[in-house]
Parts: C-alpha cells; structure tokens; sequence
C-alpha cells in the first residue's frame, strides 16, 4: 500500500536536511576559497587549492592517513573474524551457560564505550601498548552489534564499522601522544587548536581532506548501504 507523504513532512525533511548539510557546504566553501572570501560568499571569488597544500605541508596528515587506515582495517578484520565465530556459535550449538553468553552480549549492546574508557586504559596500560594503533583497536575487536547483524549481510556492518572507527575520537586522543599512532581526527584537532594559529579555511581544507574518503565512500555505495540495512530488517 503506498503511503503518501504529508506536505508537514516533506518540509521538515528538507529543513533538516538543510541544516545536516550546512556546515558542510560552509566547510567546501571555505576550503576551496582564499581566507578572504572565508565569509563573504561572492560568485566571483576564485577558486584555489593552495589551503589544501599549506594544511598538508604544516601537518603530517599524510602518517595520519595511514595510521587511520591501518586502524580501520585492523579493527574490521577483528570484528569480522571474531564476530563470525560467534554468530555461528550462537546460531548452531547450544552449550552450557549459552544463555548467559548470549546475555552478556546484549548488555554490551547497552553500554557505551566511553562508559568502559577508565577500565580500559588500565588495560592497555597494563599490556604496555599505550601511544600504539593496536591500542586504538583492541577494546573494539568484540563487537556485539555485529554479531547480531553479520548473520544477513557483512557489508552494512563493514561501512559502519569503517565510518565509525575513521571518525572516533575520544579513545584515540586518550590513548595516544605522537604522531607515530595519531589518527585523523585527533591530529586534525591537534592542527586545528587555537594556539596553532592557522587560519580558517587551512583548518576547512583539512576537515574536507578527512571526510573526503568517507563521503565518496557513501556516494560511491549508499544504494548498497540502505539495502544492506533493508536485508537485516532494521528499520
């Protein structure tokens, strides 16, 4: 039965998807114009590449690139490898205390990782790993979200993990303290700080050059991405 869309709803939509997109469009424009057009958004401004070459030149994005890289895929591999395992475990064997397993993972679905940082520290502390990517990763290898989803479709669940860990922050910073295990968000937060000086569209064209991949990303497998989804029946 089609459903049709109220005008109410349709407006809403568009608003909201104005508002997402916004930030965005400033942050392009500003990326792609001299600081002097930053604000004032003229057709005639011109266009330049020079923000993109001064923020890669002041700052090692390149090694913030491959850790990054290195990260998501190690962290993917993990949770595709382990979460596989017990998914079939779950769904084939019944075993003592299987339902005590198969409720510790739901209460994993409950709790937020940051609510785990304090313990996890002492973890990775205690391993000796600390200012690692291997310490960035490991609280993340057992993840019961894939459990439950990698049992229709893995590619859904490989595009959230992978924009996911890109984007992640707070453990990162936590854990980290050099350029040599920095990933991308924290060393553009470091780039970005106040006390660094650079100018406003240098700090927009190195936000864009880090959600550059994930946003072509998406363009290049929404349509795989919402059917993925549509498979697991997750509405």
């Amino acid at each position: 039965m089609n459903h049709k869309t109220h005008p109410l709803e349709a407006i809403a939509a568009w608003l909201l998807a104005l508002v997402w997109l916004a930030p965005l469009a400033y942050a392009f424009w500003s990326a792609f114009h001299p600081a002097a057009y930053a604000t004032s958004f003229s057709l005639s401004a011109p266009l330049t590449l020079e923000n993109f070459a001064r923020a890669w030149n002041q700052a090692p994005f390149g090694r913030y690139y491959l850790n990054t890289i290195l990260l998501v895929l190690m962290v993917l591999a993990g949770q595709l490898v382990l979460s596989t395992l017990a998914a079939y475990a779950f769904a084939r064997f019944k075993f003592r205390g299987s339902g005590i397993a198969f409720a510790l993972v739901l209460l994993q679905l409950m709790i937020m990782p940051d609510v785990l940082i304090v313990e996890n520290y002492r973890a990775i502390s205690a391993l000796g790993l600390l200012d690692t990517i291997p310490a960035i990763g490991l609280p993340y290898l057992a993840s019961a979200f894939a459990i439950f989803l990698l049992r229709p479709t893995y590619i859904a669940f490989g595009l959230v993990s992978i924009s996911y860990h890109w984007n992640n922050f707070l453990w990162p910073l936590i854990v980290t303290n050099s350029v040599g295990s920095r990933p991308l968000t924290v060393g553009l937060a470091v780039f970005g700080a106040p006390e660094t000086g650079v100018d406003w569209s240098i700090i927009t064209a190195a936000t864009v050059m880090t959600m550059a991949p994930l946003l072509i990303a998406f363009l290049l497998f929404q349509r795989q991405f919402v059917q993925s989804f549509m498979r697991a029946g997750i509405r």
